[in-house]
């Protein structure tokens, strides 16, 4: 007598749903209106930067220009910045600022 081996059954094939991704849309970051406003440098700043009103980050591009245009920069450590005569008045008469404290001294000099 010849069994006969039971078939195993193939299971069905399950029908996957397909989920749309929805796309990201990044928005694209705003600049800081307060940070766009224009600021007037002080006369001491002025000597450095020049006496037109610019956006803080204007002041700062045109203090640094100044800085690597004179070499005051530290050979060494970078972060620090080696005061001449105009920017002693500036940084309240110290030789030598950080780079971090120079923002500081800066923005007393902004109106």
């Amino acid at each position: 007598m010849a069994t006969k081996k039971p078939t195993k059954k193939k299971p069905a094939k399950k029908t996957v749903k397909k989920v749309a991704k929805k796309k990201v849309v990044k928005k694209k970051r705003k600049a800081n209106p307060a940070l766009m406003k224009p600021v007037t440098p002080s006369a001491a700043l002025a000597a450095v930067v020049g006496a037109k009103p610019a956006a803080r980050g204007q002041m700062t591009k045109r203090l640094w220009d100044y800085i690597k245009k004179n070499k005051l920069q530290d050979k060494v450590k970078r972060t620090m910045i080696h005061a001449d005569e105009n920017l002693k008045s500036i940084f309240g008469g110290k030789k030598i600022v950080s780079m971090f404290e120079m923002t500081k001294h800066v923005s007393k000099h902004l109106k």
